[in-house]
């Protein structure tokens, strides 16, 4: 984040405005990956999940998040799933729509359609293609998005690609690496983003890192950063992925993150993840990230952590007296 986004971001804060917003544009996806946290039961609160909700297609849907942009007039929007390019026809004619409005938009998917050409010539747009390991876990997990299909897909672009790490991916000597080999020799990516796997409160999957796989992870990826330029995580964000923040409460990314689900109306609570996220085993790359900023002094005593603290209840004492 650069002074001129931080110092807006900082003014939407002020203002009682959250400068994150995300969108699960569709509920559909032609994958069913494991562990996938957009259709865990309790993603939505426990009462229904993503696939019973009903989402718009079409005209209504461009209306509806062009409608949404204009409320809430956020710094950057995340668009998600499911998977967005089950809307390409729709985020064809979104995306001119929302970047003109000086929004930096952000599609994740898992590239398992073509990409329109066009995309490639957007001012403020980033795409994000998620990948789960190499091939031979990849192509498993995530078909029909398989290697060769992504590869084919992501041609002519500039992607970023984001691995959310599981225990599996820990537990081969040099696996990391052998990743970070392959996409950072790819021309069309860009950056490499890491995760790691995040459960919900009291879930036992085979997906969940060890403690002891935590902290590996957290050597290695400060071993190899310098080694992968494209490896786009500063040190003390690696670090803080030993040290998550103990609630949303204390997790910066959650605060200024408004999250709304494929009806175009359901908030996400308490952070993209919903449900009741397991904070000591949080792998979100984006919350380490800016809980990583805010253990940045201004001053003694002073952080940007505890600046958007006080920033953020001047904000929501505004919202009441405008309510008022």
């Amino acid at each position: 984040m650069d002074r001129y986004d931080a110092l807006a971001a900082w003014k939407a804060i002020l203002n009682g405005r959250k400068p994150l917003l995300s969108i699960e544009i569709t509920k559909e996806c032609p994958l069913r990956c494991p562990g996938c946290y957009a259709y865990d039961e309790a993603h939505l609160g426990g009462e229904r999940t993503l696939r019973e909700l009903s989402d718009e297609k079409g005209d209504e849907l461009v209306a509806r998040v062009l409608q949404i942009v204009d409320k809430c007039r956020p710094l950057h929007l995340s668009i998600v799933g499911g998977d967005p390019l089950v809307r390409y026809r729709e985020l064809k004619v979104l995306l001119p729509r929302i970047t003109a409005r000086g929004v930096y938009v952000q599609l994740v998917t898992s590239a398992f359609r073509e990409i329109p050409a066009e995309w490639a010539l957007l001012p403020r747009f980033k795409l994000v293609v998620s990948i789960d390991g190499l091939p031979a876990e990849h192509d498993v997990r995530r078909k029909p998005a398989t290697y060769e299909r992504i590869l084919k897909n992501i041609a002519n672009h500039h992607v970023t690609v984001h691995c959310t790490v599981t225990s599996a991916m820990l537990s081969g000597d040099g696996y990391l690496r052998r990743f970070l080999d392959f996409w950072s020799a790819r021309d069309e990516v860009q950056q490499i983003w890491m995760s790691i796997f995040t459960p919900q409160v009291g879930a036992d999957s085979p997906e969940i890192p060890t403690a002891a796989q935590r902290q590996l992870f957290v050597e290695q990826m400060v071993a190899l950063r310098p080694l992968f330029p494209k490896l786009d995580l500063e040190e003390r964000t690696i670090r803080q992925f030993a040290q998550p923040p103990h609630s949303p409460e204390a997790c910066i990314f959650a605060q200024v993150t408004e999250t709304i689900s494929a009806d175009l109306t359901t908030r996400i609570t308490p952070c993209q993840f919903g449900g009741n996220p397991d904070c000591s085993k949080c792998g979100c790359a984006a919350s380490m990230g800016l809980n990583g900023l805010g253990s940045v002094k201004l001053a003694p005593g002073v952080s940007i952590g505890r600046l958007f603290t006080l920033s953020s209840a001047v904000g929501r004492g505004m919202n009441k007296l405008r309510a008022a």
